[in-house]
């Protein structure tokens, strides 16, 4: 369980944190109705959910047991620092049908996700946690994207983003993310797989506060390709990248052979581990993690989390999800915030803090 009070009692400004409604239809709203009617959470962060009244109250009689007050806005001069806020989004009737893959359902997913970005880049909201949307109802001539982290990336002009999963001492990133398995071999190439590993090393630096990481790098293949037998992207492609990091410094090892790997657990020994495709890292993380797990894209100027659970129809409008990894991604959220501005203080003149240290 998440123990609120021990992590942030230290906590002395709050940062203003947006949250998307994910689909309409799916669990997202529940659960961020179950986290924040925990009034501690207004201890640590104002959180703005954006969204409109009327779905917000649909989902509070869903979750009766969950009440949670909140402050309707339309402008953020209208924000209650003490207060959950709902920005309003959309004024019309809208038709939600818990567990139902509906266009509607996509619609004011996307436009809720678009409202919270321009805030977020107008400064409004200081990092944002998304709520999951569901890839069939959202992608179209006006949103091209397979998920939210390739929209992150064009919306803030990335050069490269990182999906990283982590949770309970676990990290896991991922060469590839949303692409078929054909594709893997045709993506994986040595820059590309450069590129990744370089924005995990400095996120995990300059975000998480390790000072000289270890990552650990899987295999593509079986057995990581058991010396070509089975496959030749890691003599080919892996290997070579892993050497040239090492020699510049970088502890960065493998690759590794992915099934051996988690199920002796070699991943606590690493500070992260660099999967080469979706389920090769997400089966492992999600089964070892328990429902606790954060998604945070690495390598954009703002921060940005979400649960690692999607739109789950299965159980939506049933009163059933769990908002653990939804709290844990609001806290993550906060959490990141000031490890980067703790980061950006560090460096921000290192001459003078070499004459300090010379000087003590």
């Amino acid at each position: 369980m998440i123990n609120l009070q021990a992590d942030f009692d230290d906590m002395t400004d709050k940062p203003i944190i947006g949250i998307t409604t994910g689909d309409l239809n799916g669990i997202g709203l529940e659960v961020v109705i179950k986290t924040f009617s925990d009034s501690r959470m207004l201890d640590f962060c104002t959180p703005v959910i954006f969204a409109s009244n009327k779905a917000i109250n649909y989902y509070r009689r869903v979750v009766p047991d969950f009440p949670m007050n909140f402050n309707s806005i339309k402008s953020f001069a209208q924000l209650n620092p003490r207060q959950v806020n709902v920005f309003n989004c959309w004024e019309e009737e809208v038709l939600i049908q818990p567990g139902v893959l509906t266009e509607t359902g996509g619609k004011y997913a996307i436009r809720s996700l678009l409202v919270a970005v321009q805030c977020l880049k107008d400064g409004d909201v200081q990092a944002l946690v998304t709520a999951p949307i569901h890839k069939s109802n959202t992608q179209t001539p006006d949103f091209p994207f397979t998920g939210h982290t390739p929209f992150f990336k064009s919306k803030f002009d990335a050069k490269e983003v990182l999906m990283l999963l982590y949770g309970q001492e676990m990290r896991v990133a991922l060469a590839t993310e949303h692409i078929s398995v054909a594709q893997i071999p045709e993506v994986l190439t040595s820059a590309h797989l450069a590129t990744k590993l370089a924005i995990l090393e400095e996120c995990l630096i300059r975000d998480f506060g390790i000072h000289k990481p270890k990552i650990a790098v899987l295999g593509l293949n079986p057995h990581a390709g058991d010396g070509g037998l089975i496959g030749r992207e890691e003599e080919l492609v892996i290997h070579p990248v892993i050497s040239a990091l090492r020699d510049k410094g970088s502890l960065v090892f493998g690759p590794f052979s992915a099934d051996a790997f988690f199920a002796r657990r070699k991943d606590l020994a690493f500070d992260a581990v660099l999967a080469m495709y979706h389920d090769q890292g997400l089966i492992p993380f999600k089964s070892l993690v328990d429902g606790a797990g954060v998604n945070f894209t690495a390598g954009l100027p703002v921060i940005r989390t979400s649960p690692d659970h999607g739109v789950a129809f299965d159980i939506a409008g049933k009163n059933s999800a769990s908002p653990e990894s939804m709290m844990q991604a609001v806290f993550e959220a906060v959490t990141l915030l000031r490890n980067r501005e703790a980061h950006r203080e560090n460096t921000a003149n290192p001459l003078q803090r070499q004459a300090l240290s010379r000087e003590r």
